[in-house]
């Protein structure tokens, strides 16, 4: 079984305001981030906040850890309730391919543009667990590297939104 989790608990910064909720031919970021995981997982869940239109989970250890306290949250979560994977996206990518598991291929696996966007085996747990204990930098890439994760190239990019100006750009494409 495969868990969706969409990462939700970044700052938004780049953006200026809280772009979870930003809106994109009419449905919030946020939204259509977890409409994209859910036609490709069994369940999903949003990591990093505390409203949302799935089920949600705190970072782990603590919020401010960046992408690998969400992904470590899910893997979590996934092996406790008996699922094998975990599908993960940023909150600000937007329209994500329909074959996107295809790409991806067998877990480990993310994509080489955007590590965000990965396949995770749920005994990733320990791993993930170590290297935010750890003082290293908490990187996707030094994580993806530990376990062993291939970095898809794929064809065609996929959206990522940081600034309104990305939301302007995108909202003629979707």
């Amino acid at each position: 079984m495969i868990l969706g989790a969409v990462l939700a608990g970044g700052q938004s910064s780049r953006f200026g305001s809280d772009k979870a909720l930003a809106e994109l031919e009419g449905h919030t970021l946020l939204a259509l981030a977890v409409d994209a995981l859910a036609g490709l997982c069994d369940h999903v869940i949003v990591v990093g906040r505390e409203t949302a239109p799935a089920p949600t989970l705190p970072d782990w250890p603590r919020p401010g850890v960046g992408p690998l306290g969400g992904i470590a949250a899910a893997l979590h979560h996934a092996r406790d309730e008996g699922y094998e994977t975990v599908l993960t996206c940023g909150v600000d990518v937007a329209m994500l391919p329909d074959n996107l598991l295809d790409l991806l291929g067998a877990a480990p696996a993310c994509l080489a543009d955007q590590p965000v966007i990965g396949l995770w085996p749920a005994s990733a747990t320990k791993t993930i667990e170590a290297l935010l204990h750890s003082d290293e930098k908490h990187s996707m890439l030094r994580f993806a590297d530990r376990i062993g994760a291939r970095k898809v190239k794929i064809d065609r990019a996929i959206p990522n939104i940081n600034t309104p100006a990305d939301l302007s750009a995108i909202s003629g494409k979707a």
